[in-house]
């Protein structure tokens, strides 16, 4: 009996402590909800926070929008939305953030620029020649676009002596200079001005510009600087200005100092050269000159730029030398080098003009030289017109001296050379008393079939219409 009583007090114990246990238990923990802007533009950032401390952020789709995951600071990446998840000893809330495009802005660029400026992100119209004076610089953010209107009478953007060009372009967001009518000779690019040092016709060391605007250049400062551009595309130049006496390049570079920043530009279907130097000691490096209807590079004025790399030609339909090349009748000391050249002509490419026959990859005149190295040359065969035949060739000389002065004193030097499709590696052109006959030193013409010429990094910035210009 007395452990049947024992046990029954024993039951009814349990019972009023299982009772106890559940008058006593806590509430189900829960997290307070997030709070903040729900909405940011790409690159801008907001904060989503919550009362209930301790906790840790997530974002469902980073690619959108990240989020730092004990601050809850948002980033937005690209367009798009995101869930961000805040979770507190494993029980979680939500918020959704939205990221919507950065709102770019509009307007009208005109001349002169007389104070320091800044264009942020945008679409913008150019409209005449537009000149930025001395002492003054000029910007413009990564991804604008600015378009120009032949119809409107002359355009151009010129850097004068002194003032200053800041493009800040990347390979995913150029800048992009263009025409609307998408028509070659539509504008006159871009022109810069500089005081480094020239050897103009008759050893002159100042020389008046031919692109109409009729200023002087050249001086003695080798370091001088034009400013920065970087990844920028100019289309649809080489229109005349004024009373020039000839076309407009895409780039014009006039005494342009080695100072200057000159990385990752392309040249499109303009009318005239795509690059062209006058002088002065700038460099180039990563360019692309696109179905240019004259030269692809061009250069005159004792023009010595030294670290010149990744340059690349693509002429089609019509267009001329691949490179031309003049010293403007003095036999200087130096001479510019570039490493990493491709130059390609696509099958039918017509010279220019009727009656101007220039269809070869390199062409020195007037004591053009220079040291070149890495090369690769494709499609500059013969020519026909009027029933003669032009032989295409991977280099020409024109006249005696230069083949005197410059190929026998060993001032041209063309190394490393792939050539494929063209006609003649060397050709000299008989000019009164000269038989045409081109002997190169033994070192200074390499013929080498392990040349790669060119090599550029596709992208947004080399890419028009969907066709890859790098290829």
């Amino acid at each position: 009996m007395k452990t049947k009583l024992f046990a029954l007090a024993l039951s009814i114990g349990l019972l009023f402590s299982s009772c106890s246990s559940d008058d006593d238990s806590p509430a189900q923990f829960t997290v307070n909800p997030l709070t903040g802007t729900e909405s940011i533009v790409v690159g801008g950032t907001t904060t989503f926070s919550s009362t209930t401390t301790g906790g840790t952020f997530s974002s469902g789709t980073p690619a959108v929008a990240t989020v730092a995951p004990t601050t809850g600071v948002i980033t937005g990446v690209s367009v798009g939305t995101s869930v961000i998840t805040y979770t507190v000893q494993s029980v979680s809330v939500t918020r959704t953030v939205t990221v919507t495009a950065t709102p770019v802005a509009t307007g009208e660029i005109t001349g002169p620029i007389t104070a320091n400026k800044t264009y942020a992100l945008g679409n913008y119209t150019l409209k005449g020649v537009v000149k930025i004076n001395s002492g003054v610089t000029l910007t413009f953010d990564a991804g604008s676009t600015i378009t120009v209107d032949k119809t409107t009478g002359d355009n151009a953007l010129v850097v004068l002596n002194g003032g200053k060009l800041i493009i800040n372009g990347t390979a995913d967001k150029p800048v992009v200079f263009t025409e609307k009518s998408k028509i070659a000779g539509s504008w006159g690019g871009i022109i810069m001005y500089g005081d480094a040092p020239i050897n103009a016709i008759n050893g002159v060391k100042t020389s008046t510009s031919e692109d109409g605007n009729a200023l002087p250049y050249g001086g003695t400062n080798d370091a001088h600087n034009g400013g920065s551009l970087k990844y920028v595309r100019v289309e649809y130049a080489g229109s005349k200005l004024a009373d020039g006496t000839k076309e407009l390049n895409g780039f014009s570079f006039y005494s342009v100092g080695s100072g200057t920043t000159l990385d990752h530009l392309v040249s499109y279907k303009g009318a005239d050269d795509g690059f062209e130097f006058y002088g002065g000691t700038a460099s180039l490096t990563n360019a692309i000159s696109y179905d240019n209807t004259d030269d692809s590079f061009d250069w005159q004025d004792g023009w010595q730029g030294q670290a010149n790399t990744n340059w690349y030609a693509h002429q089609n339909a019509k267009g001329n030398y691949g490179i031309e090349i003049e010293s403007s009748k003095n036999n200087n000391a130096y001479y510019p080098k570039v490493t990493n050249i491709t130059l390609k002509r696509t099958a039918g490419t017509t010279p220019e003009a009727v009656g101007d026959v220039q269809v070869d990859a390199f062409q020195f005149k007037n004591e053009g030289n220079g040291d070149f190295s890495n090369i690769i040359i494709d499609g500059y065969g013969d020519y026909t017109e009027a029933s003669k035949v032009y032989t295409g060739a991977a280099v020409k000389i024109q006249d005696a001296s230069t083949n005197t002065n410059q190929v026998n004193g060993g001032k041209i030097k063309i190394t490393k050379v792939k050539i494929t499709n063209t006609s003649k590696n060397v050709l000299g052109v008989v000019v009164g008393a000269w038989d045409g006959v081109v002997t190169f030193p033994a070192a200074n013409f390499v013929i080498d079939a392990t040349a790669t010429g060119a090599s550029l990094t596709a992208g947004a910035w080399a890419t028009v219409d969907g066709v890859d210009l790098t290829k």
